[in-house]
């Protein structure tokens, strides 16, 4: 059997354009409930998104980076899970600690905010962690990987969408009130066929190398989970708050990995089946742990 580090995945140029028209829509559906105001909670309220930004960008690569070490996963494997841990956070963190009964303002705010910082701050995670792990810096090498390109990426695919959005609501809020729930059902119904699409393009290379991550993958996202958990609580934040940040370190836009895979990684097998695992993944941890959330009010 072929090795998971020599596969690459079907998955042509148009699909890439799918890809990142898809997340161009969700990431402007999901601006539609940001206004202004919100990114002025920073300076107002800066303790929360400031315990959530160093838990998402700082804590959690750690982690990552400590968990390849002890298991020492295949090359394109740990580099697929070093880029998870490097994107902000996912879109459907905003719905998940809503139902979870956490601060949903702090979670869309966290998103939002970390979208923007993502143009500087991923690239660096990705070459950064990447580059102290021998195996991985071996594909960055061979890669030539440029974290100005990614920059540009991420700026293109969701800050821009992300700034059109805000402006929308700002400007025209009853225009956004009537497109926001449409856009983005449309959006995650485009999402999923796109998934299964890609999945029956490459069903016989799922079937044989998911298992080689699916562990792993769970290993990492209750890491992030935990990881979450405990540096809101050494900050002493609010249950409240503690919830959203939970969440928003344990959900990651591994749908910008996907894009950054294809993109500058031409779609290494390894990599590619850690985000789209992830992908599936961590919206079923945490739709569950919503659920045990839920069942108690978090004090605020």
């Amino acid at each position: 059997m072929t090795g998971i580090d020599d596969v690459t995945l079907n998955f042509s140029p148009g699909s890439m354009w799918i890809l990142n028209a898809v997340l161009a829509i969700v990431m402007f559906s999901i601006a539609l409930d940001l206004a202004p105001s919100d990114f002025h909670r920073l300076r107002k309220a800066p303790k929360a998104l400031l315990v959530g930004f160093f838990s998402q960008f700082i804590v959690l690569p750690v982690l990552t980076f400590l968990m390849v070490l002890a298991i020492e996963p295949r090359p394109s494997i740990a580099l697929g899970l070093m880029l998870v841990a490097a994107c902000p956070g996912g879109n459907i963190s905003n719905f998940i600690t809503h139902r979870a009964g956490g601060n949903a303002a702090l979670s869309v705010s966290m998103t939002g905010i970390a979208t923007v910082a993502a143009i500087l701050i991923t690239p660096f995670n990705i070459a950064f962690w990447g580059s102290l792990y021998p195996p991985t810096h071996a594909i960055l090498q061979q890669t030539s990987i440029d974290p100005v390109q990614i920059a540009i990426t991420v700026g293109l695919m969701l800050v821009l969408p992300l700034i059109l959005g805000v402006q929308c609501n700002h400007r025209y809020p009853s225009v956004a009130a009537k497109i926001r729930r449409p856009l983005q059902w449309v959006a995650m119904i485009i999402f999923i066929a796109f998934v299964i699409l890609a999945l029956a393009a490459n069903w016989s290379y799922f079937l044989a190398y998911a298992g080689a991550v699916a562990g792993l993958v769970i290993l990492h996202n209750s890491l992030a989970l935990i990881g979450g958990w405990i540096t809101a609580t050494a900050f002493r934040l609010s249950p409240f708050d503690r919830r959203a940040i939970t969440i928003e370190t344990g959900i990651q836009n591994s749908a910008l990995g996907l894009v950054l895979i294809f993109a500058f990684f031409n779609g290494l097998g390894g990599m590619a089946v850690v985000a789209a695992f992830w992908g599936i993944w961590h919206a079923i941890s945490g739709l569950g742990l919503a659920f045990l959330f839920a069942r108690t009010e978090a004090p605020r």
